[in-house]
């Protein structure tokens, strides 16, 4: 269905939609994409999606530091390593600064007690991700109850984007920004890519969104048709009042998402998510009882789990690989 509608050449060759009155089709699968990306996370707006779940987070991080001019940044250790050095290359040290929040031992959960006792009026933001980098489900309510007690602001990431399909969304608990990838979402991956940012906030925050929006209006005859309501790209303003200096929404991969989205419906992705729930439970009791074997953190997890192994990790992958076995991701890389 996803590759059968995608690859039909109206949406394959389709360019920037700079002139509206040709742009319709393009203009209106936007337009139902940020929709179903709002219904998703729980937020007001949308924008028309970014390059990926890395960059959209640090464009998160950027906007929350120009809407209030702080300069302390709390990044949980527990997000993906790879998104933090985005970041980190996002932000200018002699402005900001980033200070990592360790994750709990037992649990695998961001420390909220150390968040807690270092929370003061200079935040700007704390990012947390749910499910975070071990597949783990974050307790976010309080954290970002405590955030906004400060004036900061709350961003929730995510590298899966399914689990909203049984996760209660970040914007019912009050997230300020949601950023995160939408790989998953009916994009076959080829060699390291293509990806999908999803971006969504506040209206509030509109004008200070990075990428650009598309709106319903209509038009002298009283029909329904779709422009570009907001477009804070530097191609189209000035660019010191740009938000971003991102090039392109990635328009095939956002139409992608909105197909294989509206295929599934709403519940059509709630019994996916429990598919894969019930599964990686399946996954865990099975491989936790094999003898050299053990579950390393005891917290609630969607998808993907850690695993700590007497053997070397280098020599499992590669004899589960002879056997056709991706075996996952070895974490030596990232956390010593």
């Amino acid at each position: 269905m996803v590759s059968a509608l995608t690859s039909r050449s109206e949406f394959y060759t389709a360019y920037t939609p700079y002139q509206p009155e040709i742009s319709q089709g393009t203009l209106q699968a936007i337009f139902e994409y940020q929709t179903l990306m709002c219904q998703l996370t729980g937020m007001e707006v949308s924008n028309a999606s970014l390059y990926d779940g890395a960059s959209s987070l640090a464009e998160a991080v950027w906007m929350a530091c120009r809407i209030t001019k702080r300069k302390k940044i709390f990044i949980s250790q527990a997000i993906h390593p790879e998104y933090r050095k985005v970041i980190q290359s996002y932000i200018d040290p002699d402005q900001q600064e980033i200070l990592f929040i360790p994750y709990k031992k037992e649990d695998g959960q961001t420390d909220q007690k150390v968040l807690f006792d270092l929370l003061d009026e200079e935040v700007s933001a704390v990012v947390i991700q749910n499910p975070n980098f071990f597949g783990i489900i974050e307790d976010v309510y309080p954290i970002i109850e405590k955030v906004h007690q400060v004036g900061g602001l709350a961003i929730v990431g995510f590298s899966e984007a399914i689990a909203y399909g049984i996760l209660q969304p970040p914007g019912a608990i009050g997230a300020d920004i949601v950023a995160g990838e939408g790989q998953s979402l009916g994009i076959p991956v080829s060699y390291g890519g293509p990806y999908l940012g999803i971006f969504t906030t506040r209206e509030r925050f509109v004008r200070n969104m990075p990428g650009r929006l598309v709106g319903e209006t209509v038009d002298l005859g009283g029909r329904k048709s779709f422009v570009l309501t907001l477009a804070t790209r530097e191609q189209h303003i000035r660019r010191e009042r740009a938000t971003s200096n991102i090039c392109t929404n990635e328009g095939l991969c956002a139409l992608m998402a909105t197909v294989f989205l509206s295929s599934l419906g709403k519940e059509g992705l709630k019994k996916l998510a429990l598919l894969n729930l019930s599964k990686t439970e399946y996954a865990k009791k099975a491989v936790s009882k094999i003898h050299g074997c053990k579950l390393t953190f005891s917290s609630s997890t969607f998808n993907e789990f850690v695993l700590e192994i007497e053997e070397d990790p280098a020599k499992v992958l590669e004899t589960l690989k002879k056997e056709g076995i991706l075996g996952g991701l070895p974490l030596q890389k990232f956390y010593s």
